[in-house]
């Protein structure tokens, strides 16, 4: 059994010569009635995209699914959102 939800995932996926520029969120939240709900948000960067949830039973399932989307969508060329930036930030924070 899963102590603590995962953190929330953002990533991108660019590629000018496609003309691609899209996002994917995930994220896990508890429900109302002890449920866990998987949010996915997706679509083109600067747009508002759309939105579905799917509920589990349990934590460990909805944090299984959270992982298996994870990896499927890194294995399309998507890449964490604020990998680069938040290193540069977090040095720049530092001096």
């Amino acid at each position: 059994m899963s102590l603590r939800e995962p953190e929330p995932v953002h990533l991108r996926r660019i590629d000018p010569a496609q003309n691609m520029r899209r996002f994917y969120s995930l994220s896990v939240q508890p429900t109302l009635f002890g449920g866990t709900s998987l949010i996915r948000d997706w679509g083109r960067i600067g747009r508002r995209g759309q939105t579905m949830m799917e509920t589990f039973d349990t934590a460990d399932d909805a944090g299984l699914a959270f992982e298996r989307l994870k990896r499927s969508k890194r294995r399309r060329g998507y890449r964490d959102a604020f990998g680069a930036q938040a290193a540069s930030v977090g040095a720049i924070d530092q001096h």
